[in-house]
């Protein structure tokens, strides 16, 4: 039978992020990605080179996805507060990839080569959340973007705070939610007013 080296590639790809997410480029083990993927550690040197390479794959494929997903739909401060909703929702479903990303901060600052790839897709954020609130500066979709993105993101990686400070009740995740929309919501909001105060 033909290897399918296709779904191997996807096979180590998928078994990366889980193990960089959790361990970082430093501690991750390519005998553990290797065995998670179900085959031998040569295949990950022949169809990535090495360690920093397969990393380097990794947040390129999980950029590309991550961005992919975003989108501002709509107008008005109801589509902040969706995006928000949808954005929490996808890590919460996916927290694999914020993990990695912040590894990434910790470990390299600004990704190497894959800048491109945040060059590329901001402008088009920024553009529909001035769609959504029309009259904003790009400073301000930008501020509020990045904000959007870290609360969304900083509640996977900063799980222990969470727990620490509001315990493991029931609901929890449903009431993060619900805050980071509202935050989102009332920031959207107080950017239209001034917005609308200045052309009065």
């Amino acid at each position: 039978m033909a290897w399918d080296t296709e779904r191997t590639k996807t096979q180590l790809l998928d078994a990366a992020v889980s193990e960089f997410s959790a361990k970082g480029l430093a501690g991750a083990r390519m005998d553990h990605i290797a065995k998670a993927a179900g085959v031998s550690k040569e295949r990950i040197y022949q169809y990535f080179g090495n360690k920093d390479a397969l990393y380097g794959a990794v947040i390129t494929a999980e950029l590309n996805r991550f961005f992919m997903g975003l989108s501002i739909e709509g107008s008005g401060v109801a589509a902040v507060g969706d995006f928000a909703g949808r954005l929490f929702d996808f890590h919460a479903a996916e927290p694999g990839t914020a993990k990695l990303l912040f590894w990434v901060g910790l470990e390299e600052g600004v990704p190497a080569g894959r800048e491109a790839i945040c060059r590329e897709q901001t402008p088009r954020l920024i553009r529909e959340m001035r769609r959504a609130l029309p009259g904003i500066l790009d400073h301000d979709a930008t501020d509020l973007l990045v904000t959007i993105l870290t609360l969304c993101s900083a509640g996977v990686v900063l799980s222990q705070v969470d727990l620490l400070m509001a315990g493991a009740g029931s609901g929890r995740t449903d009431r993060r939610r619900k805050a980071i929309v509202l935050v989102a919501t009332l920031a959207a909001q107080d950017l239209a007013t001034k917005m609308a105060g200045q052309h009065e």
